[in-house]
């Protein structure tokens, strides 16, 4: 519960909506980095990046 508060608390928001890139490199997976984005998993060999909106 502690963690829920804290989270309602810095996130105030409800928009579940997110911005979503792929990367292939290395490079790329860094420029997306560098910009906020957060990296969610790889698939079939593409790294799958996520921002929220």
């Amino acid at each position: 519960m502690i963690y829920i508060s804290i989270e309602k608390a810095l996130f105030q928001t409800n928009n579940d909506e997110f911005y979503c890139k792929t990367a292939s490199t290395v490079e790329e997976a860094a420029k997306l980095i560098e910009v906020g984005f957060e990296y969610v998993t790889t698939f079939n060999g593409v790294m799958l990046f996520r921002k929220r909106k």
